[in-house]
């Protein structure tokens, strides 16, 4: 992962504007199909970007067709890794991205490469500060415990059995929050306010707060939403 702000300078990134949030350690499948982002995709299969690593963040909600600025686009993203990538008979690529460093978005550039760049500086999370070890210990369980309750009534309440699978349990309490939400229908901002949350415990309690809701709300619908395949097939047509 990235270091943080402090231990290293503004960084250029490729950025890719989307009307999804991509959260850190997180699977997004993506259709690639503008020439600009081709383009962007050739030069992270080649090494032209270091590290095949690029930018995603959310478009707000005034964005117009054409970014240009920062007020364009959400505070803060999180770096994508191209992990795998398919070139289609017509140009256009099928490529699978893993989610890795949130970052503050500082500058963008819609000029200076054929696709939009932008500087950036890392944000790592805060170290969990818990007093008394024993103490830490049993409230950090505590708090995974009724996380992942929410998340499988939740789940429970939206999918049938078979289309969801729980995390490991030996999931790290910073990833487990990132990986519960990442098969739940929350909203753009909701989902912007946890890529944000930088203290592992307050996402996860966060996490914790908007899946009862959500799970609330369709007990009291009886409404079911679609599937957490089909949902990552609506971030491949992005």
């Amino acid at each position: 992962m990235p270091r943080g702000p402090s231990q290293q300078p503004p960084t250029p990134l490729p950025l890719f504007p989307l009307q999804t949030v991509l959260l850190p350690g997180v699977t997004l499948p993506l259709h690639i199909f503008e020439p600009r982002y081709r383009q962007l995709t050739v030069d992270l299969m080649t090494g032209t970007v270091p590290e095949k690593r690029f930018g995603v963040v959310a478009l707000a909600p005034s964005a117009g067709f054409e970014v240009t600025s920062l007020d364009q686009l959400k505070p803060v993203g999180c770096a994508a890794i191209l992990r795998q990538a398919a070139r289609l008979p017509d140009g256009r690529f099928d490529i699978v991205t893993l989610g890795e460093g949130r970052f503050r978005l500082l500058s963008v550039d819609s000029e200076a490469a054929p696709y939009l760049m932008g500087t950036v500086e890392w944000l790592p999370d805060a170290p969990a500060r818990i007093p008394g070890q024993r103490a830490a210990g049993d409230k950090i369980g505590e708090l995974i415990a009724s996380a992942r309750a929410a998340y499988r009534r939740y789940c429970h309440a939206a999918w049938k059995q078979g289309d969801w699978t729980e995390p490991a349990e030996d999931v790290d309490v910073a990833t487990l929050a990132h990986l519960l939400a990442t098969d739940c229908l929350l909203p753009l901002e909701d989902r912007q306010h946890i890529l944000e949350e930088t203290r592992p415990l307050h996402r996860l309690r966060l996490v914790t707060q908007l899946l009862s809701r959500e799970a609330g709300i369709l007990a009291a619908l009886h409404a079911i939403p679609a599937p957490p395949a089909d949902l990552r097939q609506q971030a491949i047509e992005n």
